[in-house]
């Protein structure tokens, strides 16, 4: 690198080098801390690889951790998902995987200590009555008439609350802050609750439960984290948290600092709304390929490689933005359009016969995998007398600058022979079912002929030998043109968000593919194996996305 070359670093990254050079931090430890209330979606991976990417580029650790600190939403089959879906995205925790839960006890202690500093009391204000007290943003709270009680009361009130002394609701713990401070997070917030729910983690121990601004600083402080990154809406609670980890006098209190969020237009990402989407049917799960969480990705056959591509491009800011999908879309072609085998696969078929070709002969054409891969080599090709070719390829009354096959016209069979059309069939509704050409033996892909020219090359496959799978299209769920949502808060669905082909044939290479196994279809875009529905019978494939886009990345 030149001397002065300058390397751009984001403000995170600069805030971390900053602690480093001035000594406030030996290292460095971040963390991605999930819900596990629901699948995580392209948002969770801007976070997972950030943190991750920062642990790694100055040689510290990165932690998992899920805050599962509300057992009502929460589940061992959300746990099971995100951890496939950060694993998936290279994120290693390696040994440091953590559940808030394992440290309930320490946040009980915590919570003893504020009360023994006169930091934190029990109040037996209603939910509605301690919002009433709260004030507003341009009046002050008022104190509640519980704040004043003796530590040895609150100690006394506050062990009964976890013996099960009180009905859920009846009674909380507060932090004692400041009741006419600017910050509405700090006027005497909630730190714990009676509730008598059964966890994921802990089963029946606990019938208090801290709640997320208190615990979240704590869980941060006990793994040691130096640089606590979240997005944009907890900037407001940043003075609580750092109050929590202060009269807690932890030695090395961690830095929360805040990015804007990953806004994806015209896509769904509220958890609420997928699970209706699943209920009524219109999807089949989480990871329905029209869907942006991360399994629904990976299924439709994005690959991690893609989406760190994607979240380098949107850069790390404090300024709030929406990234048009198209920008995802032109990633992932970007990461396939040299990896991946190109092959021949029709999708709406229709027969052709060589007529004057020799029956039952069949020859293997040679063909490169990628042509602009060399690396990715070659493969052999059966060709046929029956073959099945695409119906947009054949016209009985083309217009003008149509030079695929129309009657008298002859194009070239990619990696074939040119063939001359000389008639064709119809069903009796009146639907092309055979097109009967000629091939000239003279004119054999790489025999060096140059007899002629043809305008018009055309993707076949081996009728006989072709590989027969069902093939998904897929376009956004979304209607684009509408918006995601109505008036009313209802989804705009797509109606034609999803096309199911179930008679497509393609080149016998596919053969063997395997779930996740991705291809270029020769002029119809790049498809993955889906890992659902697929079976060595019956290959189904999902288009990941089509060849072209007007999306342009501005170098």
């Amino acid at each position: 690198m030149a001397e002065n070359e300058v390397v751009s670093k984001n403000f995170i990254e600069q805030i971390i080098e900053k602690d480093l050079a001035e000594g406030h931090v030996d290292h460095i430890t971040t963390r991605f801390p999930p819900e596990p209330n629901g699948y995580l979606h392209i948002g969770h991976a801007k976070s997972i690889l950030l943190n991750y990417g920062l642990a790694k580029k100055y040689n510290g650790k990165f932690n998992l951790r899920f805050d599962d600190t509300n057992p009502t939403k929460e589940k061992t089959e959300f746990v099971e998902s995100i951890k496939a879906d950060v694993e998936w995205l290279g994120a290693d925790w390696e040994d440091r995987l953590f559940f808030a839960s394992d440290y309930f006890d320490l946040m009980y202690e915590g919570a003893i200590k504020l009360i023994k500093k006169g930091k934190a009391y029990v109040c037996d204000l209603s939910a509605d009555e301690i919002r009433e007290y709260r004030g507003t943003l341009t009046e002050p709270g008022k104190d509640s008439p519980y704040r004043n009680r003796s530590v040895e009361e609150n100690l006394k009130l506050f062990e009964e609350m976890k013996d099960g002394k009180y009905a859920d609701g009846e009674k909380v713990l507060r932090a004692k802050i400041d009741m006419a401070s600017p910050n509405i997070n700090m006027r005497d917030p909630i730190i714990y609750r009676v509730a008598r729910m059964t966890h994921h983690n802990t089963g029946d121990k606990w019938c208090i439960y801290p709640m997320y601004d208190f615990a979240h600083p704590i869980e941060d402080a006990i793994e040691g984290v130096t640089h606590s990154i979240c997005t944009l809406e907890f900037e407001d609670h940043r003075p609580l948290y750092d109050w929590v980890v202060t009269e807690l006098e932890y030695p090395m209190p961690p830095k929360q600092i805040e990015f804007a969020k990953l806004y994806l237009t015209n896509v769904i990402t509220g958890k609420r709304y997928i699970k209706k989407l699943v209920e009524d049917g219109i999807v089949d799960g989480w990871d329905d390929p029209r869907l942006v969480s991360i399994s629904a990705l990976r299924r439709r056959g994005f690959t991690p490689e893609s989406i760190k591509m994607f979240v380098e491009l949107c850069g790390v800011s404090k300024a709030n933005s929406s990234v048009d999908y198209a920008m995802l879309e032109y990633c992932i072609r970007e990461d396939l359009k040299l990896k991946k085998s190109r092959v021949m696969a029709i999708l709406d078929p229709i027969k052709l016969v060589i007529d004057n070709y020799p029956e039952g002969q069949v020859e293997y054409m040679e063909a490169d995998n990628n042509q602009e891969n060399e690396e990715l080599g070659k493969r052999m090709i059966p060709f046929s007398r029956e073959l099945y070719i695409e119906r947009e390829d054949f016209m009985e009354e083309p217009p003008k600058k149509y030079f695929r096959l129309f009657p008298g016209n002859e194009v070239r069979l990619m990696n074939g022979y040119f063939v001359k059309c000389e008639s064709f069939e119809k069903d009796e509704n009146g639907n092309v079912t055979v097109v009967h050409c000629t091939y000239d033996p003279e004119t054999r892909s790489g025999s060096g002929f140059t007899g002629r020219k043809v305008k018009g090359t055309i993707h076949w496959v081996s009728a006989a030998e072709a590989v027969k799978a069902e093939v998904r299209l897929y376009e956004n769920i979304v209607d684009e043109e509408k918006g995601v949502y109505n008036e009313d808060g209802s989804l705009n669905l797509n109606p034609n968000s999803l096309t199911v082909l179930k008679e497509c044939y393609i080149e016998p290479s596919v053969k063997d593919a395997k779930a996740y196994d991705s291809f270029q279809f020769v002029r119809n875009g790049f498809f993955c194996v889906d890992s659902k529905d697929s079976t060595e019978d019956n290959l189904v494939f999902n288009r990941i996305v089509s060849l072209k886009s007007s999306f342009k990345i501005e170098k």
